[in-house]
């Protein structure tokens, strides 16, 4: 999953020159007809459906903006989409430590940091025929020197069902099935972030059976790909699945977007449930010996794979994830409001020594709201989010409480300057992508600026 930096812009002019290869020739009808229009002015919209097919929604994880056309002709279509943020963030207090539900204390690592933090660019349209979608992204977070590049491919039969292979995230929660980066935040909250299931390589169907309804189901390697060869996969495969319906207008916004930007006159209404699984390995290191497996934290923050983490001199080796989560949104004339709560069990755990527990059930919500004092260009916004451990294992509950602003600088969500304030208690989550490190109790502050199109 990890690619060195050089190789990366190395690929760049490769992808230039085979679209200017295929865009450069004139292409004609079967029937023998006129050349196709070669259409290579930039746009920031979608081809109009009388030019070309336009794409059924595919609620991927990761989802391109509408982008710049660069060519089409009847071969295929290539448009450009990027987004970029740039971040400061202060975790305090500067020094502090924590003690972990075996008595065990640890230093809490904060940062005071700026970065260009995230940055995507996606190369997207179809070839050979409309339903035969494609996107080539090239995705880096400065903040942990990971740097990627990666492909979908989707056939799309009809609005019902679309078939997509490459690298997706497991649809476990609502922030997982395409509404990045239209969030209040630029990141996820806490809840959100310590629950959810990770990226990974699979197949996954998406579509809308009905009006408002749609539903995507996946079957991947493991819960992250991140970090993890292919040589290291056991024979174990995740799933998840989701389905949601918007009963009122049968639509959320832009890509299911948070807030209500588009001040909406007609209460939006949407509520889902979603379900991940997987057996999970340690992946242990073979120089270190330390595990690549770190997605699944306890609710002291510690990595369930590492040593010690549920009793003394004891290694997990593999661990059952069990995830439902169920979420309900509505959105109107500005005014926003989600609610998400999730229910996770850990258990078969297979283990070098004897065990306290045979497994850890966690559950926890967050309710985020937001409103337009100035529509359009000033959103307010608060949330809060709650983590319960498994008090029988020995585990207590986290906290947070949050407020925010975004200011929109173009009339548009794709242009916005954010500032934020956490009070958080004891996070459980730990990540440098994130606003938390493991066991901080304190105020987090960040700015940030981000653009998309």
């Amino acid at each position: 999953m990890r690619a060195k930096a050089p190789r990366i812009a190395a690929l760049v002019p490769l992808v230039f020159g085979l679209a200017s290869f295929v865009f450069a020739h004139d292409s004609r009808a079967e029937d023998g007809g006129a050349p196709a229009k070669d259409d290579t002015r930039a746009e920031t919209h979608e081809p109009k459906p009388e030019v070309a097919a336009q794409p059924i929604p595919t609620w991927g994880a990761v989802e391109p903006g509408k982008g710049f056309l660069v060519g089409r002709t009847s071969y295929g279509e290539l448009s450009i989409s990027a987004y970029a943020l740039v971040r400061y963030l202060n975790q305090l207090p500067a020094t502090e430590s924590y003690v972990d539900h075996l008595g065990n204390t640890h230093p809490v690592d904060t940062r005071n940091d700026i970065y260009s933090h995230r940055v995507m660019v996606f190369f997207k349209g179809w070839i050979g025929l409309p339903k035969i979608r494609y996107q080539i992204i090239l995705w880096t977070v400065n903040t942990t020197d990971q740097k990627a590049l990666f492909g979908t491919l989707g056939y799309q039969f009809a609005r019902w069902l679309g078939i997509y292979a490459g690298l997706n995230a497991l649809p476990g929660t609502r922030t997982l099935t395409g509404s990045h980066p239209y969030w209040l935040g630029h990141d996820r909250v806490m809840a959100d972030e310590f629950f959810r299931p990770y990226f990974t390589n699979g197949v996954w169907a998406a579509g809308e059976p009905v009006p408002g309804f749609w539903y995507t189901l996946m079957v991947g390697n493991n819960l992250s790909a991140l970090g993890i060869t292919a040589r290291q996969l056991t024979r174990d495969l995740a799933t998840g699945g989701t389905i949601w319906t918007m009963p009122t207008t049968h639509e959320f916004g832009p890509q299911g977007a948070f807030g209500d930007f588009e001040m909406h006159e007609k209460v939006a209404t949407r509520l889902g449930v979603s379900f991940t699984q997987s057996r999970e390995d340690r992946f242990a290191n073979v120089a270190t010996g330390a595990p690549d497996n770190t997605t699944l934290r306890l609710a002291d923050s510690t990595n369930l794979f590492d040593l010690g983490a549920l009793a003394p001199g004891v290694t997990v080796d593999l661990a059952n994830y069990h995830m439902i989560a169920a979420d309900l949104g509505a959105k109107y004339q500005g005014v926003f409001v989600q609610f998400e709560a999730y229910s996770r069990y850990l258990s078969g755990f297979h283990a070098d020594g004897p065990l306290p527990v045979t497994s850890i059930h966690d559950t926890g919500f967050y309710v985020q709201s937001a409103f337009f004092p100035w529509p359009r260009k000033l959103e307010l916004y608060a949330a809060t989010s709650h983590v319960f451990g498994d008090t029988s294992a020995g585990f207590g509950r986290s906290y947070e409480y949050l407020g925010g602003a975004n200011v929109y600088l173009a009339g548009t969500r794709n242009i916005r300057l954010n500032a934020q304030v956490i009070e958080v208690v004891r996070s459980p989550v730990s990540s440098t992508f994130g606003y938390y490190v493991g066991g901080q109790k304190g105020t987090t502050l960040s700015l940030a600026a981000s653009v998309f199109f």
